[in-house]
C-alpha cells in the first residue's frame, strides 16, 4: 500500500505542502516496512504513504518502495533506524567489520569501543568497498541522523554504566514506579520518559545557575 499524491492528502489535512518543512522516515520491523512523512516541527500530524506487511527490510523493498511514493521528485531529506540507513546507502546490513555509514569503525573490534574516540571519516560509499555492496538509493547529504534513536541510545548506554548500589540509580526507580527493575538495569526507556529526565536535568541546571548568580552578586555587594 503506497501513496503518491502527497500535496492532495495535505490539503486534506488542511495546510499547504513544503518539501522543506517534513521528513521522509522509514522504520520496519520483522513484520513489516513503513515509511511516514514527519513535519520538522511537530506541528501537524505524521501521513502513512508506504506500507509493506509481512515484509521484512530489503535493499530491493526499500529501493521499490521510493521509487512508488517518487522520492527522487518530492526531494525529501530522509531519517530512520541506522539499520535502514544503512540499507538505503547501499551497505551490507549484517555480519560486518565496518557497519557505520558516518565513519569506519571497527564494529568487530570490541575492546576498543569505549576507548577509542575518533574513529577514520569514511570518505566515500564505493561498491565492494568496506562492506558497500550496492549503489546508493539517495545522497549521504539527505540522511537526517536519528535524533531518537541516539537518545535512547545514550540513555541506555548511561543508565547500564551506573553503579545500581548508588542514590542516582534509586532516583530512577522512584521516579518510573511502572518499569519494571529488569527494564531499569538495562536502561531501557521511551522517548516521553527520556524527555522528562532531560526537562527536570534542564530545571535543575537553571535553578543552580539561578543561585549561582545570586550568590556572586551578593557576595560584589558585601565585599
Amino acid at each position: 500500500m503506497f501513496c503518491n499524491v502527497v500535496c492532495s492528502v495535505t490539503d486534506v489535512l488542511g495546510h499547504e505542502y513544503n518539501p522543506f518543512q517534513w521528513r521522509l522516515f522509514n522504520n520496519s520491523s520483522n513484520m513489516s516496512v513503513k515509511v511516514v512523512l514527519l513535519h520538522n516541527g511537530n506541528r501537524f500530524p505524521s501521513v502513512l504513504l508506504a506500507l509493506a506487511a509481512n515484509m521484512k527490510e530489503s535493499y530491493k523493498r526499500m529501493k521499490l518502495i521510493l521509487g512508488k511514493i517518487k522520492c527522487d521528485e518530492f526531494k525529501w531529506k530522509l531519517c530512520g533506524d541506522l539499520q535502514v540507513v544503512a540499507l538505503l546507502l547501499g551497505m551490507q546490513p549484517v555480519y560486518v567489520k565496518y557497519r557505520f555509514f558516518l565513519c569506519e569503525s571497527d564494529s568487530r573490534g570490541k575492546k576498543n569501543h569505549c576507548v577509542t574516540k575518533l574513529w577514520p571519516k569514511r570518505t566515500s560509499l564505493k561498491t565492494r568497498k568496506k562492506n558497500v555492496i550496492s549503489l546508493p538509493l539517495v545522497l549521504l547529504k539527505k540522511i537526517y541522523l536519528p535524533s531518537l534513536h541516539i537518545g535512547l541510545r545514550l540513555m541506555k548506554n548511561f543508565v547500564k554504566s551506573m553503579d545500581k548500589t548508588d542514590h542516582g540509580f534509586e532516583c530512577f526507580r522512584n521516579k518510573f514506579p511502572s518499569v519494571s527493575d529488569a527494564k531499569i538495569k538495562e536502561g531501557v526507556f521511551i522517548g516521553p520518559q527520556i524527555r522528562e529526565l532531560v526537562q527536570e536535568f534542564d530545571e535543575d541546571l537553571n535553578g543552580m545557575k539561578e543561585m549561582h548568580g545570586r550568590i556572586l552578586r551578593e557576595f560584589a555587594r558585601t565585599s
